[in-house]
């Protein structure tokens, strides 16, 4: 007789999605505030399963941190755009939403640990992500060659820090990647 039950790898992979997403959406909800019960609950597993999983909330939150820095790396690769300057802008409009998503998860991680841990060293992978997107941009003349991917990111970032709802800063950040773009003379 065959047993068709779904291996204990992905099971537990399954598992580990799930409470992945249900810390995500318990700290973009209540902030860094949500509980680990919570986030179990929400995920539809045990107590056990979760702290299995994640032996504690600084290593949920490093698993938050890590995952959503891998998808806006990966996004760069899939950047979607009629042109180079178009496919850039896709890929910043998603690091936007990083940055603008992360807050609570950096907030609930400073509690836990300093600045100097490795887990926030994110800046270098974005860098690398970005590059071939800028380059491509700054090849075709649609972007201006002085600019640096730096300096756009902390312009994205910058506008991200803005008080406000994001209906107030979307305008702005539309604005400012609209400048990034080169004007033809």
């Amino acid at each position: 007789m065959t047993d068709h039950t779904p291996s204990k790898r992905v099971d537990a992979a399954r598992n580990r999605h799930r409470i992945l997403e249900a810390a995500r959406t318990a700290f973009t909800d209540g902030g860094a505030e949500a509980s680990m019960a919570e986030i179990a609950r929400k995920s539809g597993v045990g107590s056990a399963t979760l702290y299995r999983n994640f032996p504690n909330r600084r290593a949920l939150l490093a698993a938050l941190l890590a995952d959503e820095v891998d998808e806006v790396c990966a996004a760069a690769a899939k950047a979607e755009g009629d042109s180079p300057g178009d496919r850039l802008t896709t890929w910043l409009r998603r690091f936007f939403q990083y940055v603008t998503s992360k807050r609570p998860v950096v907030l609930g991680l400073l509690e836990h640990t300093d600045t100097a841990d490795p887990v926030f060293d994110t800046r270098g992978r974005m860098l690398a992500a970005g590059q071939p997107l800028l380059a491509a941009a700054q090849d075709a003349h649609q972007i201006d060659g002085h600019l640096d991917l730096d300096q756009i990111l902390d312009l994205v970032v910058a506008i991200a820090k803005i008080p406000g709802t994001p209906e107030y800063r979307q305008p702005l950040l539309d604005a400012a990647l609209a400048g990034l773009h080169r004007r033809s003379t």
